[in-house]
């Protein structure tokens, strides 16, 4: 095929697609569905044609363009990766990871059962051996649930749900294809029953391969982006040839998945890119990609239905029986997931209770495409597989793609609709009359001021007050006569609002580079967990995923664990950082709030439910504060550090916003503001890095604000600032129990620990210290201390301490005041010579200093 007639195919699939996307919305049918149907005539019309004597008449060019060369690399090597890279870059991967258990299960779950369930039940009814019937399986059991996750979209279906449906899709395809080689293999070799010592060799090398080299490609890639800072195009061409070149490599010479190595590149950009570029930077990469992805999954879809009367054109009665056997098979083993393995990870609290509509719509919108077709191509073009099966993979899956796009496709908005999904909730419903009336309220006080303004007739003012007040009328008569919402679920909405406006807000200081890139992504994620919960909880799930947000999770537990055990504190350091760096961001954003709620949500819900929204406002207010004053008690010097950098990121962007306004108002010129902006962005790029947390340090700093060491000198303070050790421990954590002899002694950095005795509960908090008197007085403690909240301790062993003590005459007094408030009497025995006697003993040459 010449290059003249490829470009003519080319453009003219293009148009092909341009007119799809608005024919799909006047027909209210899916876009795939359309994209299909049309590469199926078309494809049956050029088989025609070429067939006939027509093709003897038509120009040579016209017949080459007809004769249009399909073959699978195309789809695998050109199309496949672009689709996938893109889903992967573009779902909330953080979210999907709180979320990794149910999407995993079901991906995988929903593969592997879908091939067991479909290939068995397919043996009986051919000769075909095992290893050709579960290949067929594993090539249906991709999905496409882009249409049903449309719908959800559209419908407001629980957000988490709808996120699990994608990454049950993303990793389901992944999975499926990793199937599909591995059985292929076995195909091709002539081996008709595979056994689980060859499925042991061969498939975990596709995935831990594919896995170990898409995080090795993204890394460099995302090493080479941050190498250009500022080249937004050169960065976009280095994200192309990342999915391309880790596909070729992991096929072609390390005999790995590469649809899994694609992903896991995908989900490592999206998880590490905005933390290396620019704001700007990364929205525009994510549009291109945006394009690139629809041009590709219009394509994949309409090249492959190009296909659909090559593949069917030797149909036979007895392929009907096993497409319908097929058809009940896989609807079987996806009803056996929905209904079987989603319903106990439900139990197990690993997944959202979805409700049985929700379960009918995914059933019925697990669409097969385009890479079905594709996988069934690959199979037909191979010359090591037998040719009655090639012919059985090609008829099979090609009418079950058909099956699903024809019937299932163009019936989902009518399923949909009898499944009562298209409907308002309850809630929303009696809202949005009172909301249109509050809106046309609003709107009429602004046409009125319009109308005055402009000089309109009065005659057309009157005409048009009388018109529009009818109207006011008939919303606030419907407003009055809707269901009556409790405040209950009124305080719901409004949290929900809160939240969301709080979700508008990071967006917006993002976009003014005052919060950092590399931290958007979680507070985003934390924002849409806490509008999930506060959704299906009300106000207690709202606090609840809000203190969520202040806490720690599983990996800031594991830096513990290696900063504790292993003295390794990178990782902790890092952590910390982020933690003081968002809480810093999200101390500014709540106080932003309490106008909102003034503003517009006492309009809607009234002035009862919006004081109570003030009051949980301010109670996340001072658990932040709480926990950003623990921060800066255990690290001042970092806290002074991390709030100068937010003061001048602050005044760089009012600077930046007052050239604006005056390049606007035509006072400076378009040079000498591109000018102004060059300096602000050199000066902005000097201040992006974030100041560097050093635990070695922070205690230094620490040490300087603690009463008893604050008369100390500073070669001294720095010797006991490094041999302190640094324990992070968690709400619960019994730091000393009853009948142990503490052997060192903890100073509290900050937290607070509680200590019981007889019945009796003493609390002691930041700048005090615990463990003295029992190492001390050698005898078993007779009470038990424990953590009351997150801590940070400074312990110091007997030796140093007993050594410490003789020499600081503030600490000697606060251990003898501490004994007395206890009923303690130490002897002198139990103590260390007194300052003044160490003094004089070093004068005398008795003792050395350590």
């Amino acid at each position: 095929m010449d290059i003249i007639a490829l470009v003519g195919a080319i453009a003219a699939l293009f148009i092909i697609i341009g007119l799809s996307e608005p024919l799909s919305e006047r027909l209210r049918l899916p876009f795939t569905v359309i994209l299909a149907i049309m590469g199926a005539v078309l494809g049956a019309l050029a088989l025609y044609t070429l067939s006939s004597d027509l093709a003897d008449t038509m120009n040579p060019t016209f017949l080459r363009l007809l004769e249009l060369p399909i073959r699978s690399n195309i789809f695998l090597y050109v199309l496949l990766p672009t689709l996938l890279f893109q889903v992967a870059l573009m779902v909330n991967a953080r979210r999907m990871l709180d979320d990794w258990v149910p999407i995993l299960v079901m991906a995988v779950g929903a593969v592997v059962a879908s091939t067991v369930i479909i290939g068995y039940a397919l043996t009986p009814f051919t000769t075909l051996p095992l290893t050709a019937c579960l290949l067929i399986g594993a090539i249906v059991s991709t999905t496409d649930p882009s249409a049903v996750v449309s719908i959800f979209r559209n419908i407001a279906a629980p957000q988490r749900l709808t996120r699990i449906v994608e990454g049950e899709s993303l990793l389901n395809d992944a999975a499926a294809i990793a199937l599909f080689g591995f059985f292929l293999t076995f195909v091709m070799l002539g081996v008709p029953d595979p056994s689980l010592n060859d499925a042991l060799v061969i498939f975990p090398w596709l995935v831990i391969g594919g896995v170990i080299l898409g995080l090795v490609f993204a890394r460099l890639a995302i090493a080479l982006i941050s190498l250009m800072p500022g080249f937004e195009r050169a960065q976009v061409s280095v994200s192309v040839a990342l999915p391309y070149l880790t596909y070729v490599v992991a096929e072609q010479f390390l005999q790995t998945s590469g649809v899994i190595a694609v992903v896991v590149a995908g989900l490592a950009l999206n998880l590490m890119g905005p933390g290396r570029m620019t704001p700007a930077s990364w929205t525009y990469l994510r549009e291109v990609w945006d394009v690139l992805a629809y041009w590709a999954g219009a394509l994949i879809f309409i090249v492959a239905a190009l296909l659909i009367p090559r593949l069917m054109g030797d149909l036979r009665l007895s392929d009907l029986y096993l497409l319908l056997v097929m058809i009940a098979a896989a609807f079987a083993a996806r009803a056996l997931l929905l209904w079987g393995m989603l319903p106990a990870l439900s139990f197990l609290r690993l997944s959202p209770q979805v409700e049985p509509a929700y379960r009918a719509a995914i059933l019925w919108g697990g669409l097969r495409g385009a890479v079905t077709l594709a996988l069934a191509l690959a199979v037909t073009e191979s010359a090591l597989v037998p040719p009655d099966i090639k012919r059985e993979v090609g008829i099979l899956a090609t009418g079950f793609t058909l099956f699903t796009l024809l019937v299932q496709g163009t019936s989902l908005r009518w399923m949909i609709s009898r499944l009562g999904l298209n409907r308002l909730p309850r809630l929303d419903q009696a809202l949005s009359h009172q909301v249109i009336a509050v809106a046309l309220q609003n709107v009429r006080e602004e046409i009125a001021e319009t109308a005055r303004d402009y000089q309109l007739p009065q005659e057309v003012i009157r005409s048009e007050a009388k018109r529009f007040a009818a109207r006011l009328d008939e919303a606030v008569e419907l407003a009055e006569a809707a269901e009556e919402i409790p405040d209950r679920d009124r305080i719901t909405l409004g949290l929900v609002a809160l939240a969301g406006r709080e979700r508008d807000l990071i967006i917006e200081y993002f976009r003014q580079q005052l919060f950092s890139a590399r931290l958007v992504d979680r507070m985003l994620s934390d924002v849409d967990r806490l509008i999930e919960q506060t959704r299906g909880g009300g106000r207690n799930e709202y606090r609840a995923a809000a203190r969520k947000g202040l806490g720690y999770g599983g990996w800031y537990r594991l830096a513990v664990g290696m900063h504790n055990r292993l003295r390794w504190s990178l990782a902790l350091e890092q952590m910390t950082a982020d933690r003081f760096e968002i809480l810093l961001n999200q101390r500014l954003i709540l106080g932003e709030l309490h106008g909102y709620i003034d503003s517009k949500i006492r309009r809607i819900h009234g002035r009862r439910v919006a004081d109570l929204l003030h009051e949980l406002l301010r109670r996340r207010e001072e658990e932040t504060n709480a926990a950003l004053q623990g921060l800066r008690l255990q690290y001042p010097g970092y806290a002074e550090e991390m709030e100068r950098r937010f003061i001048r990121r602050t005044s760089l962007r009012l600077e930046e916003r007052e050239y604006e306004l005056l390049h606007d108002d035509g006072l400076i010129s378009r040079e000498l503001h591109a000018t102004l902006l060059g300096r602000i962005a050199e000066r902005r790029k000097r201040i992006e890095a974030r100041p560097h947390l050093d635990f070695a340090l922070q205690k230094d700093a620490f040490l300087r604000t603690f009463p008893l060491f604050q008369d100390m000198p500073d070669a001294q303070r720095r010797k006991l600032a490094r041999a302190l050790r640094t324990h992070h421990v968690e709400p619960g954590t019994v730091l000393l129990r009853k009948g142990e002899v503490p052997h060192c002694v903890y100073f509290i950095a900050s937290g607070a620990v509680e200590m019981e005795r007889k019945g009796q509960k003493l609390r002691l908090g930041s700048g005090e210290f615990f463990g003295h008197i029992g190492m001390l007085t050698r005898e078993p403690r007779r009470a038990m201390i424990s953590a009351i909240s997150h801590c940070t301790l400074l312990s110091l062993d007997e030796t140093r301490f007993k050594r410490l003590l003789s020499r600081n005459r503030t600490l000697y007094d606060a251990v003898l005041h501490s004994a007395e408030l206890r009923g303690i009497t130490l002897e002198k025995s139990e103590l260390p010579t007194t300052p003044v006697q160490w003094h004089k003993r070093r004068a005398q040459g008795k003792d050395t200093p350590g």
